[in-house]
């Protein structure tokens, strides 16, 4: 059996290390806490960073979609120069076989 004195310094030690668990435990929902914040900042981040990522995917989309249309404007430019060369070519062809009337 422990005596009154061995009682109030265990009693002390208990105290004692409860204290200190508690404030471990608070310094844990502290460090918890934090955390948390910091995984919330990161989500919307991500949320940001993936809006952004669909708004620059329907820009990229139409500006393929643009450039599709002016190669096909350009190409279809370069083949009627083509044409036209190709006729003033055969007009300068008929013009030269031509024999003078002299």
């Amino acid at each position: 059996m422990m005596r009154k004195g061995e009682t109030t310094s265990l009693e002390w030690e208990l105290k004692k290390r409860n204290q200190e668990l508690e404030e471990e435990l608070k310094q844990s929902k502290e460090r918890e806490d934090h955390v948390r914040r910091q995984l919330r900042a990161a989500l919307d981040r991500l949320s940001i960073a993936e809006d952004a990522e669909e708004r620059l995917s329907v820009q990229l989309g139409d500006l393929e979609a643009e450039g599709l249309l002016q190669a096909r404007d350009y190409h279809a430019r370069i083949v009627s120069l083509l044409d036209q060369l190709s006729q003033a070519h055969s007009l300068l062809n008929t013009t030269i076989s031509l024999p003078s009337l002299s």
